[in-house]
């Protein structure tokens, strides 16, 4: 598969170095220039390109960069995209340790579909809710006792058929969680939440989770903080 990776960051970095493993062909891009991403292509044998480069020519592109960077990227991202081609959501919103306030999440819109509406495209929500080390270093065989779970949500039945092969690929159960107005079940702060559920375990905590955000999870009147000292 031709995959297209926006975001080089922890979990950018292990679905470059995972999937070029797997033999896919990888096109990666960061907000630095492909001149930043040698090292990493010199490692994986994936291709450094710009964001628009990265969107263009694949058959799935994956957009994990942080929430507030997610307005700077080209407004014309996506311009003569075919319609078929695959757009995966990794983020997450973190106001008090990095995106400071975003009003539309805070009232309650999930954060993959904010991230659709800005990107003018239609996304599947999934990689948020695991470590990016336990990504790169956890996959285990299909019917492997305890293998982990990932979430999966999405609208587009066939798009997110797609997401949970590629899931299933890399070493994890897909999970179907519902729409992307369902998301917020694997949003930071819910049971599904970092833990390595196996599937069975992700399905509990899919439906116990509650849509409210607690107060570590929503923004203040200082935020952003950082990761060490949140405000």
């Amino acid at each position: 598969m031709k995959i297209g990776i926006i975001g080089t960051g922890n979990i950018g970095g292990a679905l470059t170095r995972r999937l070029r493993a797997l033999g896919h062909d990888v096109a990666v891009a960061n907000s630095r220039g492909p001149d930043s991403l040698r090292e990493l292509a010199a490692e994986t044998g994936a291709k450094a390109v710009t964001a628009t480069e990265a969107a263009h020519g694949r058959d799935l592109v994956v957009v994990t960069i942080p929430e507030k960077n997610i307005p700077q990227l080209p407004a014309d991202l996506f311009a003569g995209v075919p319609a078929s081609v695959v757009v995966v959501d990794t983020g997450n919103y973190y106001p008090r340790q990095r995106d400071g306030r975003i009003a539309e999440i805070e009232q309650g819109m999930t954060e993959s579909r904010w991230v659709a509406m800005r990107l003018g495209r239609p996304v599947v929500k999934t990689f948020n809710n695991i470590y990016a080390q336990h990504l790169l270093e956890r996959g285990k065989p299909r019917g492997t006792a305890g293998r982990i779970a990932l979430p999966v949500a999405g609208d587009d039945r066939a798009a997110k058929e797609t997401v949970m092969r590629l899931v299933d690929e890399l070493g994890f159960d897909p999970v179907d969680a519902g729409t992307i107005d369902e998301s917020w079940r694997q949003q930071p702060g819910t049971p599904a939440y970092t833990k390595d559920f196996d599937a069975a375990g992700v399905r509990r905590a899919l439906a116990e989770a509650k849509p409210e955000r607690t107060a570590d999870w929503r923004a203040t009147a200082t935020s952003p903080g950082t990761f060490t000292t949140p405000n």
